[in-house]
C-alpha cells in the first residue's frame, strides 16, 4: 500500500514538472490592441519618447513577462527610462534586452501577462541625443524621422488601433515645421498645439500592424535647436586613412551650422489668438467702410472675450436683453426681439437660451466663427492696412468727443454712446482712468446688465446696491448716480473677465477652437528627408535614410 501510495506521489509530481515545463516552452503569441506613441523633440536636439501598448495575449501562449523596446540608438540615458504596467512600476533592464540593436527590456515580474489576459505597458525615456539629422532639400532645417519599436510577425496577430504624434520644439511658428510623406496605411498628420502650446503633428490608422517598421518625420529650422545637437554623418572616405576628407567635410557642415541666420520668430503663443485667416491680409485697395464696431474688433483681433463683452452691451442698450442673475449667468431675450439687430447679436441671444453650459459654448462658439468669417468676407477686394487705419481713427475721434464735453453729464453722455467704439482701444483701462477724473454718471441701461442696481429716485444722495459704491454721490437731474469715473469706466470692461469665465471658460482654449476652424495651422509642403544612405547609425536593422532615429524590432516578445 505505502509503495502504490508513493508510486502516486511520484507520477503527480512528475506530471506537474512537465506541465510546467510545457508552459514554459509556449511561444509568445499576442495581439497589441493599441499603441500611443509620443515624440518629444525638445529644444536642446534632444528626443523623449512615450510608449503606450495594451497587449492581449493569446490563449495557449507563453506569459509576457518581458517586453523588448528598441531604440534609435545607443545614446540614450538610461536612468531616464521608466516603465509601469497597469499604472504600477516595475524594472527595466539592458542586460535583458533581446531584440536586435540598441534596447532595454521591460522586467513585467510579477505584473507579468499571462495566457489570455490583458494589460497595459507604459514606457518613457527621457532623454536620447544624435537624434537630428540635416534635411536634404533645406540646409536651414534640420530633417527628424522616428521610425518606432515593433515586434516580430511570427509573435504578433491581430491588428493595432496606433497613433503617433510629433511635439515639436517650442516657439515654432506654425508655417515653418514640414513634415514628410506619411507611411502606407496613414493620411497626412492632423495639426494642433499640446497643452505648453508646442506644435503637434499626429499621425493614426485604426488598423496598422504592430509587426510593421512604420517611418515617420518631420523637419524644421534648425535655429530652434543648438547647432551641435544635429549630427552629421561623417562621408565614407575615399581611402582608408584619407582623414583630410573627414576633417573637411565636418568643417563645411559645421560652417553651414554657425553661418545660417536665425531668422525665425517666435510667435507661437500669438498664433492662438490669430483667428482672421491670412488672407485678409492680403492688401486690396480701399477701405472698407460700414464694419460695426463689433466687426472692426474682430478686424483688429482683438480678444474674443472683449468681443463677446461688446455684444452683450449691445444688446443691452437696444433693449434686445438683460441680464436676470449673475449667479448663475442667465442672461434673458426681449419678447418680441427689437427690430434691427445683426446676426451676430441674434446668435448670441440664441446662444443663451441654451440651459447646458457646454452646449451654451458650442453655440457662442459657432457664432465667434460665422462673425470672423462675415469680416473676411466683407474684407475681400479691400486693403486691411487702409481699413485699420480708418477704424483706429474713429476710435480716436470717440476719445476725443468724450474728452472735449465740457461738463461730466455731457462726457458721460459721449462716453455712452461711443463705449463700443472707445472699447477698441487696447490700452481701455489706461486711457479711461486718464480722461475720467471726476465723476461718472451711470447710463440709464446700467439695471439691465447688473441686475443688483437699484437707480436712485430723487434727487437726494442714495447709496446703490450695485457692484459700484454711490454713497454720497451727486445726482443728475435725470436720477442718476453719479460714480468715480475711472472706477466705473474701468470695470464697464474689465467686468468682462467674470462674464467670460462664466460663459467661455478658458478664453484662450475658447479662441484657439475657433481660431481651428477660421484660421488653423496650414498644411506644410512635404520636404524630403536626409538621404544619405548607409542605413541608421547604430540599428542592427537598416534605416533607409541618414535622418532616421530608427528604433529596431522589439524582438521576439
Amino acid at each position: 500500500m505505502k509503495k502504490i501510495v508513493l508510486i502516486s506521489v511520484v507520477i503527480l509530481l512528475m506530471m506537474g514538472i512537465g506541465a510546467n515545463v510545457s508552459a514554459q516552452d509556449l511561444p509568445y503569441h499576442f495581439q497589441v490592441n493599441k499603441e500611443d506613441v509620443h515624440v518629444y523633440w525638445n529644444s536642446d536636439g534632444t528626443m523623449s519618447l512615450d510608449y503606450t501598448w495594451v497587449f492581449t495575449n493569446q490563449p495557449n501562449s507563453h506569459v509576457i513577462d518581458f517586453v523588448d523596446v528598441g531604440m534609435p540608438n545607443y545614446n540614450f540615458d538610461m536612468g531616464t527610462v521608466k516603465a509601469d504596467v497597469n499604472g504600477s512600476p516595475v524594472s527595466v533592464s539592458q542586460g535583458d534586452y533581446a531584440g536586435t540593436g540598441s534596447g532595454f527590456a521591460v522586467v513585467m515580474g510579477n505584473r507579468a501577462i499571462p495566457a489570455g489576459g490583458m494589460g497595459t505597458v507604459h514606457v518613457y525615456v527621457g532623454k536620447i541625443e544624435q537624434v537630428l539629422y540635416p534635411d536634404d532639400n533645406d540646409a536651414a532645417y534640420a530633417s527628424a524621422a522616428f521610425e518606432p519599436a515593433y515586434f516580430g510577425s511570427q509573435y504578433v496577430s491581430g491588428t493595432t488601433d496606433f497613433t503617433l504624434t510629433y511635439h515639436l520644439p517650442k516657439d515654432m511658428a506654425p508655417e515653418e515645421p514640414r513634415w514628410h510623406a506619411a507611411p502606407s496605411g496613414f493620411s497626412d498628420p492632423e495639426t494642433a498645439y499640446d497643452v505648453n502650446n508646442h506644435i503637434t503633428y499626429t499621425w493614426s490608422a485604426p488598423t496598422a500592424s504592430a509587426s510593421k517598421n512604420y517611418l515617420f518625420g518631420a523637419s524644421f529650422p534648425r535655429s530652434y535647436v543648438p547647432a551641435e545637437s544635429i549630427y552629421v554623418k561623417p562621408a565614407e572616405p575615399l581611402v582608408s586613412s584619407d582623414t583630410v576628407f573627414s576633417l573637411l567635410c565636418a568643417a563645411f557642415f559645421g560652417f553651414i551650422f554657425i553661418g545660417i541666420p536665425s531668422l525665425t520668430v517666435y510667435s507661437n503663443n500669438k498664433r492662438k489668438l490669430q483667428y482672421l485667416s491670412p488672407r485678409v491680409a492680403i492688401e486690396g485697395h480701399g477701405i472698407k467702410r460700414g464694419l460695426t464696431a463689433v466687426e472692426a474688433a474682430i478686424l483688429l483681433e482683438q480678444p474674443l472675450d472683449k468681443v463677446m463683452t461688446m455684444i452683450l452691451f449691445g444688446v443691452i442698450k437696444k433693449n434686445a436683453a438683460e441680464v436676470v442673475t449673475r449667479e448663475p449667468l442667465v442672461i434673458k431675450s426681449a419678447s418680441p426681439v427689437p427690430d434691427g439687430l445683426h446676426e451676430y447679436e441674434l446668435n448670441f441671444l440664441k446662444a443663451f437660451e441654451e440651459q447646458k453650459p457646454k452646449e451654451r459654448q458650442n453655440l457662442l462658439q459657432e457664432m465667434m466663427v460665422k462673425l470672423v468669417k462675415l469680416v473676411a468676407e466683407k474684407m475681400k477686394g479691400f486693403s486691411r492696412r487702409e481699413t485699420l487705419d480708418y477704424y483706429k481713427a474713429i476710435m480716436e475721434k470717440a476719445w476725443q468727443q468724450v474728452e472735449s464735453a465740457d461738463t461730466p453729464e455731457v462726457k458721460s453722455q459721449k462716453f455712452d454712446e461711443a463705449l463700443e467704439w472707445t472699447m477698441l482701444d487696447k490700452d481701455y483701462d489706461d486711457r479711461a482712468r486718464r480722461v475720467f477724473r471726476g465723476p461718472m454718471y451711470v447710463p440709464m441701461w446700467w439695471g439691465r446688465y447688473d441686475p443688483s442696481y437699484r437707480p436712485a429716485s430723487s434727487p437726494k444722495p442714495t447709496v446703490a446696491s450695485g457692484p459700484f459704491p454711490t454713497s454720497g454721490q451727486p445726482i443728475s437731474s435725470s436720477g442718476r448716480s453719479a460714480l468715480p469715473g475711472a472706477e466705473f469706466a474701468s470695470q464697464m470692461v474689465t467686468g468682462m473677465q467674470t462674464f467670460s469665465q462664466k460663459v467661455v471658460g478658458n478664453v484662450n482654449t475658447f479662441t484657439e477652437k475657433v481660431t481651428g476652424a477660421t484660421n488653423p495651422l496650414p498644411k506644410p509642403t512635404t520636404s524630403g528627408k536626409s538621404r544619405g544612405g548607409g542605413g541608421g547609425r547604430s540599428c542592427a536593422c537598416a534605416c533607409a535614410c541618414a535622418g532616421c532615429a530608427c528604433a529596431c524590432a522589439g524582438g521576439g516578445r
